[in-house]
């Protein structure tokens, strides 16, 4: 089960034109590193965000609570996490070899939905992908029961493919 994914590839490269700019990541890495911070609490409201406003699934308590959290991390390790968003998964998707589920919301404003989670099954065969409208990337957080009646129903239907 892949929840708001990374995979495919987000780099846009010359094999990848949909994918986001360099720079994009260049800039969270150099406003991560000058202040961290301030940096995590954009993230956050990304994390969070529909896009023109927070998720209503995330109070303002939830949110500082993700934040304190958050700022708690090593900041050499949340730089260094960025370029990790960088890793070209589609040689590796193909060699999944059990049914797979992708669950995201279609308003993810980390993990653009059109880069991510729907193109997986460019990739990958036995796909079951599920879209919650108008979601954020945070969906364990603000869709828990859609997260959960949806792997409860592919777990399901795949029980005996999983189980091997």
């Amino acid at each position: 089960m892949l929840v708001s994914p990374i995979p495919p590839f987000l780099l846009q490269t010359d094999d990848n034109p949909d994918g986001l700019p360099q720079s994009i990541f260049d800039n969270f890495t150099e406003a991560a590193k000058a202040d961290m911070p301030a940096w995590m609490t954009t993230f956050l409201n990304n994390f969070f965000s529909t896009g023109s406003k927070r998720d209503t699934g995330v109070s303002d308590q939830a949110f500082q609570a993700n934040w304190n959290l958050a700022i708690t991390a090593s900041g050499t390790a949340a730089v260094d996490c960025i370029g990790t968003w960088l890793t070209d998964f589609r040689e590796d998707l193909p060699r999944i070899d059990v049914p797979l589920m992708v669950i995201q919301g279609d308003a993810d404003q980390v993990l653009p939905f059109e880069t991510t989670g729907k193109r997986v099954g460019e990739f990958a065969d036995d796909v079951d992908l599920v879209v919650i409208p108008g979601a954020s990337h945070a969906i364990p957080w603000t869709h828990a029961q859609e997260v959960n009646d949806a792997l409860l129903r592919f777990l399901s239907v795949n029980a005996e493919a999983l189980a091997g």
